[in-house]
């Protein structure tokens, strides 16, 4: 082969190649990874939930209250997901005494603390905190109230009625029914 084609055939390999790259880049920003799984924004906010494995026990759970029908709906919902690593930090036995039929209630208010009516992407929650002057207050579905707060110049933190913190991990995860904003940590109302 001479050194013309094979420069070439090398260059368009090279083309095809950053061509590929910028087509999965695409795709990365059009439906985000979580837990390794490609979140759809033409899927709605249960249907990407099941497909995280980072989000097994927030499914397990979901699940036992009841509520799939529920994030199932039109919306638009800000779900804060906790990963299965926030429900590990929770006490020993707290997620096994939750999941028991005779506790679906208490569940049921501490998964709907994680979900507002609306849709608060990021970009909403920092309009908030501004105007607010360094917070800003939501109502959630279990009529609870969360706060958030800037922690440095770019990352949301959540606080808890009970004061605890969790830290926005991923942000602005879209689904057809709202957002998905994934949390560091269980909101206790």
């Amino acid at each position: 082969m001479n050194f013309k084609l094979a420069t070439v055939i090398a260059v368009a390999s090279l083309g095809m190649a950053a061509f590929a790259s910028q087509i999965q880049d695409k795709m990365m920003m059009d439906n985000p990874m979580v837990g390794g799984a490609a979140m759809m924004k033409t899927t709605d906010i249960v249907g990407n939930a099941v497909n995280s494995p980072d989000h097994t026990t927030l499914v397990v759970a979901v699940k036992a209250a009841g509520l799939v029908d529920a994030l199932h709906g039109k919306g638009p919902f800000t779900v804060f997901a906790p990963t299965n690593g926030a429900f590990k930090l929770l006490p020993d036995g707290t997620v096994d005494t939750l999941l028991k039929p005779e506790n679906k209630n208490m569940l049921t208010k501490v998964l709907t603390y994680h979900v507002v009516a609306g849709m608060y992407d990021s970009k909403a929650i920092k309009a908030g905190i501004r105007k607010g002057n360094g917070m800003f207050m939501v109502k959630s579905l279990s009529g609870g109230m969360l706060t958030f707060m800037m922690n440095g110049p770019m990352n949301i933190v959540v606080k808890d009625e009970k004061g605890g913190i969790a830290s926005i991990s991923t942000y602005d995860v879209y689904q057809s029914n709202g957002v998905i904003q994934v949390v560091d940590k269980v909101l206790m109302p």
